[in-house]
């Protein structure tokens, strides 16, 4: 797939490296992109608007309003673009993004965008080095935004090392392979729901029964579904991963109980159901109103059964695939295989805390998937590549 006929929004942030973006529009511009460029008040000390307009063929805009008045919208423009890219990406600018600090129409416009996100950071050496920066750029990349890493060269201090910007040709190449790899819509028309994260049971006001799932498997596999062309509703648990696909819908609750109504206000419209959350078999029967002070060498709390809403899905399932998940220590594929059946699933992901990577917190899983009548494991992998690996068996089942 070529980038002819997208639509490219660059936003310049101030700094040297911006004399490199009249190459980066017309690189596209030759491809048959379509480019719309903005730029920081800052950006400005090194670049002019008439240049770079005059090789996108728009108006470039620096501000929120123009000089007759006119508002410039910083919505339509985020809308309108199918990537936005961020380069020369100061620490500034990079900074204002992963924290939100809108004050100009690059980050007004950046926090609006609902397209996929670049960044190609440039500054000297040792900001490039500074442990701030390497936050936030990990902090972008768990945004869902792609980086494109600073290259090593002499830098405009005079200094050798990494901060130059990347090439303008090493920009288009990643936005070309970005295109060409890009999913193709294979459950466009689909409607999934996807449970995450761990629950927790309150005790008293500030304590609580809860486990140590973080979130990851859900959280990938709903991006990644996303990507695919689904509608992709999320129902998590307390977590502190972040959603950086704006395209699906997340909903956040606490407890097995506030899980399983969220579940049925959408159950019915659903066609996949994945239950990847990690939902607290046993709540405190009485929750105390005041927190429960250390009096006594021992403490009893007496625990009741929390719903069992993947089983409750089961039951009610008419229409709906859907996808369990089983967190075992021992018999891992007899128990993986007794709950497929008595939950009426139509397929289950066993991961075993006894593999080394596998399980809770890690950003790896290992796992195995069975079905009433077929088996399939695979090795060790990053969790985006498992949510792969789980929805193209999915796809297997439903589009036969």
């Amino acid at each position: 797939m070529s980038i002819s006929g997208k639509k490219i929004l660059i936003a310049v942030s101030g700094g040297i490296a911006a004399y490199k973006i009249h190459f980066l529009i017309r690189e596209f511009i030759k491809k048959d992109a379509e480019v719309q460029v903005i730029m920081t008040p800052d950006a400005e000390h090194f670049v002019t608007k008439l240049s770079l307009s005059t090789l996108s063929k728009k108006p470039v805009y620096t501000d929120f309003y123009n000089e007759n008045g006119t508002w410039n919208s910083h919505v339509e423009m985020a809308l309108w673009a199918d990537i936005m890219i961020v380069a020369p990406c100061t620490a500034n600018t990079l900074a204002k993004m992963t924290h939100g600090m809108c004050d100009n129409l690059v980050i007004a416009t950046y926090m609006s965008a609902k397209c996929p996100v670049f960044i190609a950071p440039a500054m000297d050496l040792d900001m490039y080095a500074h442990p701030s920066t390497t936050q936030n750029l990990e902090l972008a990349e768990d945004f869902g935004h792609f980086i494109i890493p600073a290259e090593n060269g002499e830098l405009a201090s005079g200094l050798i090392g990494q901060g130059r910007m990347a090439e303008p040709e090493t920009i288009v190449k990643e936005v070309e392979g970005f295109f060409n790899s890009n999913h193709k819509k294979t459950l466009e028309g689909k409607t999934v729901l996807i449970t995450a994260g761990p629950t927790y049971e309150a005790i008293d006001p500030v304590r609580f029964i809860g486990n140590h799932s973080s979130g990851k498997m859900g959280f990938s596999l709903a991006e990644e579904a996303s990507k695919r062309g689904a509608k992709v509703i999320l129902i998590s648990g307390p977590t502190s991963q972040v959603m950086g696909d704006k395209n699906v819908d997340v909903h956040k609750v606490t407890s097995a109980k506030e899980m399983l109504q969220k579940v049925f206000e959408f159950y019915d419209t659903i066609d996949i159901g994945i239950a990847s959350a990690a939902v607290a078999d046993y709540a405190p029967k009485e929750i105390a109103k005041e927190k429960i002070k250390k009096n006594d060498d021992s403490l009893t709390i007496e625990l009741i059964k929390n719903p069992d809403i993947l089983k409750t899905m089961g039951e009610k399932k008419t229409h709906q695939f859907l996808v369990g998940f089983a967190l075992e220590t021992q018999n891992e594929e007899e128990n993986a295989k007794g709950k497929l059946e008595k939950k009426n699933l139509d397929m289950i992901v066993l991961n075993s805390l006894r593999d080394e990577g596998a399980g809770f917190k890690n950003d790896t899983n290992k796992i195995k998937i069975f079905t009433q009548t077929e088996k399939k494991e695979f090795e060790l992998k990053s969790k985006d590549d498992v949510a792969k690996d789980i929805l193209n068996f999915v796809e297997s089942q439903i589009l036969k």
